[in-house]
């Protein structure tokens, strides 16, 4: 597997996997900014029961964070993704009335993904090779060495398991609590949303920490 321009930077497949999923994941702050449009939106129902008035402290709260990003120049991927979400959130609850419905869209999410990388697992497509090609530039190159397939299907599993994890505790609680289970969709969405990405990050670094696959093929002589 050839690579070019960012790839030259990496002796091995591993160290390209780990650079890319330290920017996927955004940091410390990236966290807290994909945690506080929740937590605001929680805080304020538990407090009023107003739906409206919390989507818009739930809103309010990640157009501060991406104002102050704009104005720190930074990047603001992680507050527009925070946003984009609270936005399907609110469309979805403004529809129904049920304030649950806020963390519909976030079960629909990740149900699809866990699908959708299933689906690459068994196809010998596993969605984490592409992040080998984003680095390398040839968006299939990866294919062509079956340890890199390998190494990319165990990398695939960890990403897809928080999915599973969370459709297979919220979706329960949303379909019995109802709108008495709200304050508990959102504290489980807080509490297994970023700790388990972190958790599975954790244990992707530990397999690349594991291996040393080439990121250019040996010379032929």
């Amino acid at each position: 597997m050839s690579t070019t321009g960012e790839a030259a930077a990496h002796e091995t497949v591993e160290a390209a996997i780990r650079s890319q999923l330290a920017k996927a994941f955004g940091g410390i702050r990236g966290v807290i900014e994909a945690a506080v449009p929740t937590a605001a939106f929680t805080v304020m129902w538990i407090a009023t029961s107003d739906l409206q008035r919390s989507l818009i402290v739930s809103v309010s709260a990640a157009v501060l964070l991406l104002v102050i990003r704009l104005v720190q120049r930074s990047t603001p991927q992680y507050v527009i993704n925070s946003l984009i979400g609270i936005g399907i959130g609110w469309f979805f609850a403004s529809r129904t009335g049920e304030a649950k419905d806020v963390y519909l869209p976030g079960i629909l999410y990740n149900a699809g993904y866990s699908v959708a990388m299933l689906i690459s697992i068994v196809t010998r497509w596993p969605v984490v090779g592409f992040l080998i090609g984003s680095v390398t530039g040839d968006p299939t190159a990866w294919r062509d060495d079956p340890a890199v397939v390998r190494l990319c299907t165990k990398l695939t599993w960890l990403l897809m398991i928080p999915c599973v994890v969370r459709v297979a505790v919220q979706a329960p609680v949303y379909l019995i609590g109802g709108n008495d289970a709200v304050a508990e969709l959102g504290i489980l969405k807080i509490v297994m949303g970023w700790p388990l990405q972190i958790a599975a990050l954790a244990a992707m670094v530990w397999v690349l920490t594991r291996g040393r696959t080439p990121a250019q093929p040996a010379a032929s002589s």
